[in-house]
């Protein structure tokens, strides 16, 4: 499928939202009309950390692990033991060459820049694929499997599983029923990083650890000297491996307003200010702005994303104006903590808000299970459940019966299409992305995007958008 230059991106939009239901219904023969009860025999890439998690909830929903990979022989050798009938591997590559007739699906669930050609390789072959968020490392890749998924008519999921609650769909259509007004305001905040982020990299190197191949590790990346803070968590804030705050959590916190506010490809990205620069790692804390023109009878739309670490020592992280912000601080200060003790009147380390013409939506956690809602006329937040604007609103979303990964599960056996398949998800995360590029171009210096063409129109960004691969390493 080749994208007509000429679409507009209300166009681009609805063509890949129908390609993605016709994707479902037109699914592989193998799976047409299988029984949900049947098995789909799937493999994974990245078996430890968050690739325990999904292969074990995989699992649990009906799916026939039959094969493990992992470049730590430690890691390896734990999860095999929980699924001695799989079979093990170091290299993905080798697995899908030795394995792939053997196997229907796989799971990805690698450090970010492993993601994109680990998928890619193993949709080419027309295996459907969950894939741990965010999708991808770079924005061009996140383009390619959401036109690939198209193409090989796979089934697909990303792994921000709040997509899932009953609380982000809800969300989702409250707003659209125009109960706040017209959207022209998104506020998200994160307290990440969490992890070694806005530093130097190491001097020299250390010595590989025996359980681990350095060189499968880095896959795709440049080849540097093996030191402490990449393997197997730190790896997040260094930009040759992770995406850093906006990788980490936006996929979660800003899924139910992309959806809810229809936003398609912003036309401005900046990153307003970052706490401090380094060439290989990204900053301890950033402040980055997202315009939206109008879009479906929508008006334009600012976005605003604060990330950093509450309480750092060494910088102060970004968040909204308390001005901004008062009646959710002031909805903290009304609750209490997991002791019974009342909370301070601060702001939440972590939050959306949605402001409206006629009011404003704020979701209480990462995921989206909750909303809070203030109308104009009001004087203070209430929760979905006792607002009595939000009782008024029908509900008519659709709700997912057995949680994230077994809608992934049996929509591989011929089911309903996943919720956050890529046609949306790759979406999210191409313009969750282009934040990141804002911050490596600099603070102050506007990106004026064509977002159908991935370029700017004012600098040239090309070796931001697209990464070089290692010989040996390709989609």
């Amino acid at each position: 499928m080749k994208i007509n230059q000429t679409l507009n991106r209300r166009q681009f939009l609805h063509r890949s939202l129908l390609a993605s239901a016709l994707t479902a219904a037109s699914a592989p023969a193998f799976l047409r009309g299988q029984n949900l009860n049947s098995k789909v025999d799937v493999v994974v890439v990245g078996a430890g950390g968050k690739g325990s998690s999904d292969t074990d909830e995989c699992a649990k929903a009906g799916a026939n692990i039959v094969a493990l990979c992992d470049v730590d022989a430690n890691t390896l050798k734990s999860r095999l033991a929980k699924y001695p009938t799989a079979k093990g591997f170091s290299d993905y590559r080798k697995l899908y060459e030795e394995m792939g007739k053997s196997f229907d699906a796989v799971i990805v669930s690698t450090p970010d820049h492993v993601h994109a050609p680990a998928a890619s390789l193993a949709m080419k072959m027309g295996k459907h694929a969950f894939v741990q968020k965010p999708l991808t490392h770079s924005v061009a890749e996140a383009r390619h499997l959401r036109l690939l998924a198209v193409e090989k008519k796979v089934v697909t999921q990303m792994g921000n599983q709040g997509s899932a609650g009953d609380g982000l769909r809800r969300a989702v259509e409250v707003i659209q029923a125009g109960i706040i007004g017209k959207p022209t305001e998104l506020h998200v905040w994160s307290n990440r990083p969490i992890w070694p982020q806005g530093i130097d990299r190491p001097m020299g190197a250390m010595p590989v650890p025996e359980s681990l191949d350095w060189d499968l590790w880095l896959g795709p990346a440049p080849m540097r000297p093996y030191n402490k803070g990449y393997h197997p968590f730190g790896w997040r804030g260094w930009k040759d491996f992770g995406t850093g705050a906006l990788g980490d959590m936006a996929c979660h916190t800003v899924n139910m307003p992309f959806r809810a506010l229809k936003l398609g490809y912003p036309t401005v990205i900046e990153a307003e200010a970052v706490s401090d620069n380094h060439a290989e790692t990204y900053a301890k804390s950033s402040r980055i702005r997202f315009e939206f023109p109008e879009r479906d009878g929508l008006p334009p739309l600012k976005f605003w994303w604060y990330d950093g670490k509450p309480n750092d020592a060494d910088v102060k992280a970004f968040r909204p104006h308390d001005d901004i912000v008062s009646d959710i601080i002031a909805l903290s200060a009304g609750q209490k903590d997991k002791n019974g003790n009342p909370k301070p009147a601060t702001l939440p380390s972590s939050g959306c808000l949605v402001v409206g013409t006629k009011g404003r939506l704020y979701s209480a956690d990462d995921y989206g299970s909750s909303f809070y809602m203030r109308l104009n006329d009001e004087k203070a937040m209430k929760s979905q459940k006792e607002h009595g604007a939000v009782a008024a609103i029908p509900e008519k979303f659709t709700k997912c019966v057995g949680g994230h990964y077994k809608e992934w599960v049996d929509a591989c056996k011929g089911g309903a299409t996943p919720y956050s398949n890529f046609a949306i998800s790759a979406y999210l995360t191409e313009i969750i992305l282009l934040g990141c590029i804002a911050v490596r171009v600099g603070t102050g210096k506007k990106l004026d995007w064509d977002g159908p063409n991935m370029k700017a129109k004012n600098m040239d960004v090309a070796r931001l958008v697209k990464r070089d691969y290692r010989p040996g390493w390709t989609l």
